[in-house]
């Protein structure tokens, strides 16, 4: 079947149905998956927000109506036999009905106390101090910071700064360590205070990247 607005043959199974791969368009992050039929594929294209197709329920449902965790479609793609779409998304708020970010979180092969860090855990503190300042939380210093404004968040990054020179100047991995990471979070606050994106940031750098080396 091909859609005249996709120009790809995609192949339905014999329900009518392709899953669809929903991936976070900016951490790579795997959220969910889910099926389309035509249309759910059709609105989903339009509206640039997803849509699918429940089997449970026989029939379309357009993700974040009732909960607002809309996901805005960044790019739609097909793998090389055509049965397959990966949906790359601006995920707003959380993609797993649990309250998880992403549905993939039961791990089967992994102790999770033997995990020493998370791949994305950047883009989950910018969202975590987004969700933040969209919903303030009495006793939340992320959300003194933003009482006090751009003059209290510039000057907490200048002191974190200092004492990274410090840890630096002290040869200590460790210090060095958590003294960038207190400078990184305050960093992000600032970002999310004047609207600035990780999005943003990695376009300046691949910008920078790709500058240099035509050069």
């Amino acid at each position: 079947m091909k859609l005249d607005d996709v120009g790809v043959d995609l192949q339905f199974d014999k329900q009518g149905l392709i899953p669809a791969i929903v991936q976070d368009w900016e951490s790579g992050q795997v959220l969910m998956l889910a099926y389309m039929n035509q249309e759910s594929l059709r609105k989903t294209l339009e509206t640039k927000q997803t849509w699918f197709f429940s089997r449970s329920r026989q029939g379309l449902w357009h993700k974040g109506a009732t909960s607002g965790n809309v996901q805005l479609v960044q790019r739609i793609s097909a793998d090389c036999d055509g049965d397959t779409l990966l949906i790359e998304v601006d995920q707003h708020g959380n993609a797993c009905h649990t309250g998880k970010y992403s549905c993939f979180f039961n791990l089967l092969d992994t102790d999770p106390a033997e995990i020493d860090y998370e791949r994305d855990i950047v883009q989950q503190l910018f969202a975590f101090i987004q969700e933040r300042k969209a919903h303030p939380v009495e006793g939340s210093y992320t959300n003194y910071l933003f009482r006090e404004g751009v003059d209290k968040i510039c000057k907490k990054i200048g002191e974190e700064s200092s004492e990274v020179i410090i840890g630096a100047k002290n040869h200590s991995r460790s210090e060095l360590t958590y003294e960038i990471s207190d400078l990184i979070y305050h960093t992000l606050v600032l970002m999310v205070e004047e609207g600035v994106s990780i999005p943003d940031l990695k376009r300046e750098l691949t910008k920078r990247h790709y500058e240099k080396k035509r050069e």
